[in-house]
Formats: C-alpha cells, sequence, structure tokens
C-alpha cells in the first residue's frame, strides 16, 4: 500500500477524533458512540465508492481503508496496554483501597456470572453446543465504562462511585480475558466436556505470574528512571515502552496475563515513581499519557467500527432473534450483581450504599466496547475454530456491541433524566450558592484591589462596585435563605466548604516542597476522604475521617510488629518520620483555617455553625497535637528537624520566584537565569533529603524523659531503654479486655485512655500515668476493660522487669500506690516490698555507724 495513502488515512483519522468529540458534544451523546458511529460511517463509506461507478478516483482511498492491517493483535498489544497503564498510573491508590471489596467482587464475580448466565441461555435456546455459547459469554463480560462515569461526573454523582465504577472495569478486562483464553482453547482443540476444574486451577498461575511480571518490571524502570534524574524527556520516553514490554514478557515468555502484569507494572510505577522524579517530571509523564490513552482509546473505537459492516455481512433474522437473547441475559446478569450483590456488600458494610436510581443508570450503561469486538475478531480470524463457531460469535459479538452502543447509548441520557438524576440535589443546589457566594467575596477584593493600582476613574469604579455588590448581596442573600435544607445540612455544606479550602492549603504547601514527594498523594486522599465523609455522613463522617488521618495505619502498626519482634528497624523508622512529616504539615494547615471560618462561613451559615466548626476544628488540632506529643517525646529534636527542612524549602522557592520575576521583567538574561537555577537546584537537593531517624537512640531519649523514670542512674535507664517496647493506639481501641489477666504493665506516654469497670465507673488516665500493674501484682482477674479516648503512645514493660523496677524504684512504688489507693484496691506485693526494704535499711544502719 502507497505511503502517502496510509499517511493520509491516518491524518484523516485523527480529524475525525479531533471533530468527534464535539460533535457529540452537541448532539448530546457519548463520545465512544459517536466514535464507533464514524467508523461505521467510514467503512460504509469505503465500501460504497469501492463499488460503486460514479467514481474511480477515491477507490485507493477506500481500498486502503478496507485493507488497513486490523487484526486482533493490534487492538490486543498496541492499544490495550496503553489504556491500562494510563488508568493505572492516573489512579488514586489509597482511595481505590478504600473500595477495594466492592471493586473485586463487582468485577470478579460480574464476568463470570454473565458469562454463565449468556452462556446457559443461548446454549438453551438456539440448541449451540455450550462451549462456544460460554466463549462469546466471556468475550460480552466486559464493559466500557467511560459513557456512563462522564454522565455521572456531569450530574455530580457521588465520586466514590464512579471511582467503584472504573475500578471494577479495569479489572474486568484482565478476568474477561483469562476467561477468555480459557474456552478459547478449549473450542480450538475441539474438547467437548472438558474438565473445568483443572483449567481453573491455571488462574493463579496467570494472575501471580503477571502480577510478579509487572512488579519487578516496575521497580526495575523506576531504578533506572532514577538514573535519569534531570532529563526528563528521557523518563518519559522509557515509561512509554514499560507497559509493552510488561505485557509482552508476560504473555510471550512467562505465559501469564499481560493484562494483569500491564496494571501491576502501572500501581508500581504510581507507587514508586513520585518519591524518584520531580513534581513536574511526575506531572508531564502523566499528562503525556493522558494523551496516548486519548489517541488510543479514540482510535481503537474508531478502527474496530470499521470492521463492523465485514462482521455483519451475512446477518439473517434468526441472527436478530439471538441478538436479543444475548442482550436480555446480559442485562439480567448485570442486573443481578447491581441488585442483588451490590446491595448484600452494603449490608455487610463492604461496600458504600448505591441508590437505585444510580444502579438503574450503571444497568443501562454497561456499554461494549472496543475489548469485546477485539476478543471476537480473534475468534473469527483463528482457523483452528470450527466455521460455524466463528460466524456465531462474530455476528452476536458485533451486533450485541453495535445494540449497547446504538440503543443503550443514545437513549442513556434520557435514561439519567427519567431516574431524576439530572437534576442537582437540594444540598447540591445550596452548595452551588454558596460556592458562587464565597467566589464573589473573592472577586470583589481582587477587583478593587485591580482598579486601585491601576488608578481608574472613581466614578466608572463607584458605579461597578456598586452594581458589583449589589450581586453579591444578593448571592450571600440566596445562600442564607435557602430553605431546601435543614440546619444539619448546613453544617454539612460548612463541613464540604470547609474541606475544600484544606485542601487548597495543603496544595499551597505541597508547591513549596514541604513535603517529601511520595507522600503526596497520601496528604491529598486524607483531605478528600474529608469532604467525601462530610458530604456522605455530615458531622459524624467527618470526625471519622479526621481520626483515621490523623490515626495508625497498617503500615505502621507491621513495622512496631517488625521491630518488636524481629528488631528490624528500616521500616519503623521509615513510617514514623513518614507520620511526623505528615502530623506537621496538619498542624499548619489547621492554624490557617480558622480564619476561613470567620470570613467565609459565618457570613453564609452564621454564627451557629461556624462556632460549631471551630469546635470540630479545636478536637482535631487537639487529636494532632496530641499524636505529635508523643512522637516529641519518642523522638526529642526530630520535629524540630523537619521544621528547619520545611523553612528551608520554603525560602528556596521564593527565591526561585524572585528569580523568576526578575528574568520575566528583563533585568537578568538568560544565562544569568540559568545560572541560578543550577544553583537553587543543587541546594533543593541538599535539603530534599529527609533527616535519619535513629530508633535506637531515641529509644533511651524516651526512657529519660519520662517522669517516673527521672530518679533512674544512666545505666539502669539504658537497660530499661531495651526492654520498653512501644504500642501505638487509636481512639477507640481496646487495650485491655475485662476477665484477662495482663502480663505486663503499660506507661502512657501520650494521649490517654479510659479505665471502665464493671459498675460502669470511669476512670481517666492521662500522660505519664501506668495501668494494668494493679491486676499484675495481685494475680487477680481484672474486672475493668481500658480503651484509648484519643491516639495515644504507650510504652509496655513485662511483669518480671517491672517487678525489677518497681523494687529499684520509689516513685514508681508511689505511683502504684496513688493508683490503688484512688480506685480503692489493696496491693499486699506493696506493703511486703516496703517492709523488706525497712528491715533491708534496719540492717544497713549498724553496718554504716560502724
Amino acid at each position: 500500500m502507497d505511503v502517502v495513502v496510509i499517511t493520509g488515512i491516518i491524518a484523516s483519522l485523527f480529524l475525525v477524533l479531533g471533530l468527534a468529540e464535539p460533535l457529540a458534544a452537541r448532539l448530546r451523546l457519548p463520545y465512544s458512540v459517536m466514535l464507533a458511529g464514524l467508523g461505521i460511517i467510514i467503512g460504509l463509506a469505503a465500501a460504497f465508492f469501492l463499488r460503486t461507478d460514479l467514481t474511480d478516483v477515491l477507490n485507493p482511498v477506500a481500498t486502503g481503508i478496507l485493507n488497513l492491517p486490523i487484526r486482533s493483535n493490534v487492538f490486543l498489544y498496541v492499544f490495550l496496554p496503553t489504556l491500562l497503564f494510563q488508568v493505572t498510573l492516573g489512579m488514586n491508590l489509597r482511595r481505590m483501597a478504600d473500595d477495594w471489596v466492592p471493586i473485586l467482587t463487582l468485577a470478579v464475580v460480574a464476568v463470570f456470572v454473565s458469562t454463565i448466565v449468556v452462556g446457559y441461555s443461548l446454549s438453551w435456546i438456539s440448541g449451540i453446543a455450550l462451549i462456544p455459547c460460554l466463549l462469546l459469554g466471556s468475550i460480552i463480560s466486559t464493559t466500557d465504562p467511560s459513557a456512563v462515569v462522564t454522565i455521572f461526573r456531569s450530574i455530580a454523582a457521588p465520586r466514590r462511585l464512579a471511582r467503584i465504577i472504573e475500578g471494577e472495569s479495569l479489572m474486568n478486562d484482565a478476568a474477561a480475558i483469562a476467561i477468555f483464553g480459557l474456552f478459547m482453547g478449549f473450542v480450538m482443540r475441539g474438547v467437548p466436556d472438558p474438565d473445568l476444574g483443572s483449567a481453573l486451577a491455571r488462574f493463579p498461575f496467570l494472575i501471580l505470574g503477571g502480577a510478579a511480571v509487572g512488579i519487578v518490571l516496575g521497580r526495575l524502570a523506576v531504578i533506572c528512571m532514577a538514573f535519569m534524574q534531570r532529563y526528563e524527556l528521557a523518563q518519559i520516553s522509557a515509561s512509554v515502552a514499560l507497559p509493552y514490554f510488561a505485557y509482552i514478557l508476560a504473555e510471550q515468555v512467562f505465559g501469564a496475563s499481560g493484562v494483569i502484569a500491564v496494571v501491576a507494572v502501572g500501581l508500581t510505577v504510581n507507587v514508586t515513581a513520585p518519591a524518584v522524579l520531580t513534581t513536574s517530571a511526575w506531572r508531564n509523564m502523566r499528562d503525556t499519557w493522558d494523551l496516548l490513552a486519548h489517541w488510543a482509546g479514540a482510535m481503537i473505537f474508531v478502527l474496530a467500527a470499521l470492521l463492523i459492516p465485514r462482521l455483519l455481512e451475512d446477518v439473517t433474522l434468526v441472527d436478530f432473534g439471538l441478538i436479543l437473547v444475548v442482550a436480555a441475559a446480559a442485562l439480567l446478569a448485570r442486573a443481578l450483581i447491581l441488585f442483588g450483590v451490590l446491595p448484600a456488600l452494603t449490608l455487610l458494610r463492604m461496600s458504600p450504599h448505591v441508590e437505585p436510581a444510580y444502579r438503574g443508570a450503571i444497568l443501562w450503561g454497561g456499554l461494549r466496547g472496543a475489548v469485546t469486538l477485539a476478543l471476537a475478531l480473534a475468534v473469527t480470524e483463528s482457523l483452528r475454530v470450527p466455521p460455524e463457531t466463528r460466524r456465531m460469535v462474530g455476528v452476536l459479538a458485533t451486533g450485541y456491541t453495535l445494540f449497547t452502543l446504538v440503543v443503550q447509548g443514545t437513549s442513556l441520557r434520557y435514561v439519567i433524566r427519567r431516574l431524576g438524576l439530572d437534576k442537582l440535589q437540594p444540598i447540591d443546589a445550596a452548595l452551588s450558592k454558596q460556592v458562587i457566594a464565597v467566589a464573589l467575596q473573592s472577586v470583589r477584593e481582587q477587583v478593587a484591589e485591580i482598579t486601585e493600582n491601576y488608578n481608574l476613574s472613581r466614578e466608572t469604579t463607584r458605579s461597578e462596585a456598586k452594581a458589583f455588590g449589589e450581586r453579591l448581596e444578593k448571592a450571600v442573600r440566596r445562600a442564607e435563605n435557602t430553605d431546601d435544607i435543614q440546619d444539619r445540612d448546613r453544617i454539612t455544606l460548612g463541613l464540604i466548604a470547609l474541606a475544600g479550602a484544606e485542601r487548597d492549603l495543603v496544595l499551597e504547601r505541597l508547591s513549596e516542597r514541604g513535603l517529601s514527594s511520595r507522600l503526596k498523594d497520601r496528604v491529598v486522599t486524607d483531605v478528600d476522604r474529608l469532604a467525601e465523609a462530610a458530604r456522605q455522613s455530615g458531622r459524624t463522617g467527618y470526625r471519622k475521617a479526621a481520626r483515621q488521618s490523623v490515626g495508625l495505619g497498617g503500615g505502621l502498626r507491621l513495622a512496631l510488629w517488625a521491630y518488636n519482634r524481629l528488631r528490624i528497624s528500616a521500616p519503623l523508622a521509615q513510617q514514623t518520620a513518614d507520620r511526623f512529616e505528615i502530623l506537621l504539615l496538619q498542624g499548619l494547615v489547621m492554624r490557617d483555617l480558622d480564619s476561613f471560618i470567620d470570613t467565609r462561613i459565618r457570613r453564609i451559615h452564621g454564627r451557629r455553625v461556624a462556632d460549631l466548626l471551630h469546635e470540630l476544628l479545636n478536637r482535631r488540632r487537639e487529636m494532632i497535637e496530641q499524636a505529635l506529643d508523643g512522637l516529641r517525646l519518642q523522638y526529642p529534636g526530630y520535629a524540630e528537624e523537619l521544621e528547619r527542612r520545611f523553612i528551608r524549602r520554603t525560602a528556596l522557592r521564593l527565591e526561585r520566584q524572585e528569580y523568576a520575576q526578575l528574568h520575566e521583567e528583563g533585568l537578568i538574561g538568560d544565562e544569568v537565569f540559568a545560572d541560578l537555577e543550577d544553583q537553587l537546584d543543587t541546594r533543593f537537593n541538599a535539603v530534599a533529603k529527609r533527616p535519619k531517624l535513629d530508633i535506637a537512640v531515641r529509644k533511651a531519649d524516651l526512657a529519660r524523659q519520662f517522669p517516673l523514670f527521672g530518679e533512674l542512674d544512666e545505666a539502669t535507664l539504658k537497660r530499661l531503654s531495651r526492654a520498653l517496647t512501644t504500642r501505638y493506639v487509636n481512639e477507640g481501641d481496646l487495650i485491655l479486655a475485662r476477665g484477662r489477666q495482663p502480663d505486663r504493665v503499660y506507661f502512657i506516654a501520650s494521649g490517654a485512655v479510659d479505665l471502665r469497670t464493671a459498675a460502669a465507673t470511669s476512670h481517666r488516665l492521662g500522660r505519664g500515668e501506668l495501668f494494668g500493674q494493679l491486676s499484675m501484682l495481685n494475680k487477680s482477674t481484672p474486672r475493668t476493660e481500658v480503651r484509648a479516648i484519643a491516639p495515644s503512645t504507650l510504652l509496655t514493660l513485662e511483669e518480671r522487669r517491672f517487678r525489677r523496677l518497681l523494687r529499684r524504684s520509689v516513685k514508681v512504688q508511689q505511683a502504684v500506690r496513688e493508683s490503688a489507693e484512688k480506685r480503692g484496691i489493696s496491693v499486699p506485693y506493696l506493703d511486703e516490698l516496703a517492709a523488706k526494704q525497712r528491715k533491708r535499711g534496719k540492717a544497713e544502719k549498724p553496718a554504716e555507724s560502724d
């Protein structure tokens, strides 16, 4: 084929891609539907011009379009890795991890249910053998969520819901392709009654093998990118090769799942690359992949649609009936998932509640797309598949894909409107009014500053200010006098606005490079979780999310276990340093939120809501300070080092801005500016590395600062520091259960706990106090349970060492005696110990007098 013709065809396809999006918006159709429609039109037009006698000028172009080398491998090896890698690269993994149960369940279960329901229904009605019907079921079980997700975003559906749908689609591609490979093997070998058990036993290898290939390749790629630190384009170029290597290695070398390998390599880069790449390099890499995925996703739809006329050449009326059977069975299978499995997960508290209207939209929005056509094309190309099976799969899969695009896709917005999802809910409408009022206040301040700086006419300025002021007054009045929401909804709106302001402040701090790169997503995720929790559950959800952001993560608990049991300190040092940085950033942001409440929220929602938000903010501040106090007590001076690092980074950022301003104004030339930039980069790299946290040394400092250990000599303190183990607890965690005799004593380094007896009496203990010692010394079964009432840091000491400490320390004896007297409990061990010490003292006095 002529190179000029091919180049012209490719250029024309890109022009089609450029026109499709605005045209789809104009016609209010999903983008994927418009692409498929244009592809079908191009295919039909090429066939028409090739066969008609009206003109021969376009014959070379028509021949080139119809003879494009479009094979299933083109879709699977060229386009699919690009789409999968971009999705995983742009994922917020912490938010996806919150919903991993519904995502995996919906993806895996949906594929199996769809395969079985469609396969058995078609086999029962048509009389076709079961295995080919199950093959067809696996082909049409994967969905393209782009249409429904786009519409959900346009109607302000919960972001968590859209996230679940996106995650489900990503994972069900992998599951569908794996099941497709299973049944394709049966069909090609002509196995009439296959052993599904032994075939399914290969699934763990497919999944785990693909994951291993992706993780190893991703780690190696990030190491290579670290050596390309100053060559951003080289790093981006290396990332482009990465998903293709992963797919080919997994499929062709190891016989594992290439889709899983691409997902694994993308997730690995997502987690590890931000700590290696600069902020601009990471942002530019993601922007590049967004563009590549846009082109790949659009091109795969257009090219696949070109094949639809060819695949439906010999369709019959019976085929139309079977297509309707497949459509009904697929809708039934999806309905079983949405209205059966999803509510069950909600009852088990594994999934967020999804309103029936949203489930109806998801049901009708389950469009099939290019992956379905690619798999169907793979069947029609295989000469080892019987001809009748090739025809059946090609016609029914293509016909059903066309049905979802034409019937479901074009009517999806109508269904959305009939379900009432095209209108803002009262709280969303009220939030819109609030946003307008807050924005106009900022605009007025900025306009006033600009008019003053430019020395505009006073009469014109006064006139425009008056008109703008009237508009602002009306906006504020509408926000204040909204009758559609109750007082608790006003509090929710205030919390959403507060979380939005906190997000802006966090991003501003992050721009100052005041936080390690790999922690950025984690901090932003915590703030996003605050907004979503407030939207879903008001004050209760906001408080829970706030506690979670300050509380202890699974990584820190695991690192602490590894240190206490295995003496592996590196993970604990990293996790603790991460916690230090995050808490310090949260503390800085908290100080700036009070003014936002007073200047913005109070004017719109009133004093009572503002005071309540101040109270919630103060509680968060207290939790953060308690957690920081515990860390400062354990590791004195480390917080100060981090604060110094933050100040130095901020100063360097401001210095860079000054140089950029001078360069823009022409006061310094390009050569001088480039030299100054190099110097700043060197200084940035010098302060970029986080100070090292030495767990072993700080442990001794902790024991030295604890009030009860103040009278111990240096040698005893060192032995004690080696014996103490650290335990972190979140608010509400059960520390000691009623009826279980403790085998160690707990010292409260920071935070507070509540001792609740069987008689429902409560005793609160704070920093410097201890518990668990009375039951242990008396060898009695405790009738008290102990729970943390704040994020707390505890030091624990086993019984043998505590008794030794008790014999040596008068302060510890006094603390144990005071706690026993406060609760009205006698401790015979203390009396015996005191008697022994008095006897020893009397025996030593004569010797001293001698």
